[in-house]
């Protein structure tokens, strides 16, 4: 006997077991019991959700020698028909390949005549929205004034595509994806029904990687039971997919709370000895993240036996929960960047780069690259030219700010503070998206323990109170009394701990512009060479140069 893939031996035969689309089945149920019956029924969704087997299950509610019913009997001629696909009276056509006008045409010259065997001729048009318009035109007549006997059951992934003049003459129900809960659960039922041995921790990869799809999660199935002869386990369906296994991501997490630049990079070029997939890399690590969300916010809301829970809830209480959110931000953002990578694997490392570098315990300043300067010199034997002029100098800085004047550490009570935010600011221990609140803050106004500051508009997400309150948090701690908060966004003048440092920056990379164009081998070089300095190749290596 030939092999049955398991999407057409469990196809739903009936409404008690479709799984999913509650929601349509519903309606139809009561449509059928009540005898309200329409001409034209348009399913909408994506692949492999039901649409056609619904489109099934509706021509034998329709023509069950029992009589028009929610639960055909599916043994009478009528049923064991329209299942075996014989149904003269169910005709299904494929419009991605009958598009042409002439074609339906033909078909609908048949409409006219009554059923040979049913009650109803049962017209299902699979992708109908790759008909041609003179098509749709020559279905319009008949949708508008159709025989008694006839039923249109339209399918279709794509509903904009469709002529509103033929939407509006049709009941339309959009299909659902499913839940990867639901497919999880289908699988496991049919593995059981099948006999075959199967890992409960194997099924949820196959779900996620279905998208939806039920039809989609069926065929891997079936793909996983031939790849591991027989068996359905964890670690084979890993290997199938080229998913990643969860303690790669662990190991990450556990290095990137560490700072262990080292650690990340191991855990990288591990996968890529492995040749996994850094996309799908991402996606679940995004999805990791999203469950210590859950744990450290709405615990109940994750399994009892949610695999490796333990450890899911141990990074919940190590991690804050803007941190949990921005390494999630990264993660989706490397996902969506991967493409523009050099690579895969480069756009993986940079991205496990930039949580590194944002993390709130900080890193080390990483801006000492060497002065350089890079000249470009006349070709030999070209003849000679004047100098060419140097590209533009860095503006002059502005005009230093006051002196930023520590904070004597362990001050009781607000009166300590004398107004001079920057260097509170660089004084409070704070780190992540709460230290780049201090940093580009400006003091609008302070009153006893009142604080009001000002972000940027660019930044206004800053002010967000995940951030603010950790701010308010560690100026308590600072002061050790009660202390008010507000921030707002709006137009700053300069006086922010990061608006400070730029101009400290811009000051020294002006200073080393200076340096290398006065140098009396860089002048020999532009004037005896006609070679020109390119101001950007310069870097100022520290804060006195």
């Amino acid at each position: 006997m030939t092999y049955l893939v398991l999407a057409r031996k469990y196809r739903p035969r009936s409404f008690s077991t479709l799984v999913g689309q509650e929601h349509v089945v519903k309606a139809l149920r009561h449509a059928l019991e009540q005898q309200r019956l329409h001409h034209a029924y348009l399913f909408t969704g994506t692949r492999g959700v039901g649409k056609t087997t619904i489109a099934r299950i509706l021509a034998k509610c329709l023509n069950c020698e029992t009589g028009i019913t929610a639960e055909p009997c599916g043994k009478c001629s009528a049923c064991m028909e329209i299942d075996g696909g014989r149904f003269v009276d169910l005709l299904e056509v494929d419009a991605a390949t009958n598009t042409k006008v002439d074609e339906m045409r033909q078909l609908l010259e048949t409409a006219q005549y009554a059923p040979s065997r049913g009650r109803f001729k049962v017209y299902v048009i699979d992708e109908v929205h790759m008909l041609s318009n003179s098509a749709f035109n020559a279905m319009l007549k008949t949708l508008e004034e159709p025989p008694e006997h006839l039923k249109f059951v339209l399918a279709t992934t794509d509903p904009q595509k469709i002529p509103v003049t033929v939407l509006s003459r049709c009941l339309q129900f959009n299909l659902k994806q499913m839940p990867p809960g639901a497919i999880t659960e289908h699988l496991a039922r049919l593995l059981e029904a099948e006999g075959v041995a199967f890992e409960k921790d194997a099924l949820p990869p196959l779900a996620r990687a279905a998208s939806g799809s039920m039809r989609d999660g069926l065929s891997l199935l079936d793909q996983a039971i031939a790849h591991g002869a027989g068996t359905v386990t964890a670690a084979n369906v890993r290997e199938m997919l080229g998913a990643v296994d969860e303690t790669y991501l662990l190991r990450a997490l556990d290095a990137l709370a560490a700072g262990d630049g080292k650690a990340l990079m191991d855990v990288a070029d591990e996968m890529q000895v492995r040749s996994l997939s850094f996309d799908g890399a991402l996606a679940d690590l995004a999805s990791l993240l999203l469950r210590i969300a859950l744990a450290k916010t709405v615990p109940d809301a994750l399994d009892a036996d949610l695999p490796e829970r333990a450890r899911i809830f141990g990074f919940a209480d190590g991690l804050a929960a803007e941190e949990i959110q921005l390494y999630y931000q990264i993660a989706v953002q490397g996902r969506q960047d991967l493409p523009l990578a050099p690579d895969e694997h480069s756009g993986f490392v940079m991205t496990l780069l930039r949580m590194l570098a944002f993390r709130p315990e900080g890193g080390a300043d990483v801006q000492g690259a060497l002065p350089g300067v890079q000249a470009a010199a006349r070709p030999a034997g070209a003849a000679p030219r004047l100098a060419a002029p140097a590209a533009p100098r860095p503006a002059a800085p502005a005009p230093a700010a006051a002196p930023v004047r520590p904070v004597q550490a362990g001050a009781q009570g607000t009166s300590a503070f004398d107004g001079n935010w920057p260097a509170l600011a660089r004084d409070l221990q704070l780190g992540g998206a709460a230290k780049l609140l201090a940093e580009n803050s400006e003091l609008q106004r302070h009153e006893g323990g009142q604080f009001e500051l000002c972000v940027p508009k660019a930044m206004a997400y800053l002010a967000e109170k995940n951030y603010t309150d950790k701010l308010k948090l560690a100026l308590a701690q600072r002061f050790g009394g009660n202390v008010s908060l507000r921030v707002s966004a709006g137009e700053v003048q300069g006086k922010t701990v990061a608006a400070i440092e730029q101009g400290e920056r811009t000051a020294r990379q002006a200073r080393a512009a200076d340096a290398v164009h006065g140098d009396p081998f860089v002048r020999d070089l532009v004037d005896i060479f006609d070679a020109t300095v390119i101001d950007k190749t310069i870097n100022a290596t520290s804060k006195g140069s």
